[in-house]
């Protein structure tokens, strides 16, 4: 089985440092970069399975090329972590609305980021692997999901989801009526005692609406508690 290949654009050279001892050890290709210039030009050749992407960057920031990875359709499913630094939870909300995976708070354990990554190269290889997932196809009313193929169509026609975005729909899609909390909701898709946000999944529900269109409001607040897909 080929190695997976880590793009890590970090233009801190000490802690490029420690992620090529860090990461080393796992066995994977290191590919590193400092800028997003550089992040950018190295995807033809390195084929990246993963990218660690630090938001400050010199030139073009981390915002910037994760824009430029999503409007390639054929990187619409590379798993994307950023790194960020504490106090900057705006670009925290705006990675994610831009279709990141993960991320990360600096100054954060090596081994933090390895689990992270290991966790996202895992959902690559296969999408239905996770908490929510039955692995069944699961159809209410015009949606049809299918997590073997990580594929949702609404009235035949394909949505493009991130990895989160569709294990939460999945989840809500299982039960539908069923008010979940936003704890639950990542319990339930990234697991218990997970490093995140109740803030993070209201991001995930608002960009989840928007690709469903009109359909939006088949996901629904419900005030105080959390969300619920219509019954």
């Amino acid at each position: 089985m080929a190695k997976p290949t880590i793009l890590v654009i970090e233009d801190d050279a000490e802690i490029r440092e420690l992620l090529a001892f860090s990461l080393g050890k796992e066995g994977w290709i290191l590919v590193f970069a400092a800028s997003g210039e550089e992040g950018m030009a190295a995807f033809p050749t390195a084929n990246p399975d993963c990218v660690v992407l630090d938001i400050m960057l010199p030139g073009i920031n981390g915002l910037d090329v994760l824009r430029k990875i999503r409007s390639d359709p054929s990187r619409s499913r590379l798993p994307v972590i950023m790194t960020t630094a504490r106090g900057e939870e705006a670009d925290v909300v705006s990675g994610l609305e831009l279709g990141a995976d993960d991320y990360v708070v600096k100054p954060y354990s090596p081994k933090v980021l390895v689990a992270r990554i290991r966790t996202a190269l895992r959902r690559r290889a296969d999408p239905g692997d996770h908490p929510a997932a039955a692995g069944q196809l699961v159809v209410l009313g015009e949606l049809s999901l299918d997590p073997a193929r990580h594929e949702l169509r609404l009235r035949g026609e394909a949505v493009d989801l991130s990895a989160t975005e569709f294990a939460i729909l999945e989840l809500l899609m299982r039960n539908p009526g069923r008010v979940f909390a936003r704890s639950g909701i990542i319990d339930a898709v990234r697991g218990p005692d997970y490093p995140v946000t109740e803030r993070s999944v209201d991001v995930q529900i608002l960009s989840l609406r928007k690709k469903l269109g009109d359909d939006g409001d088949l996901v629904e607040t419900v005030r105080g508690v959390g969300y619920r897909l219509k019954d």
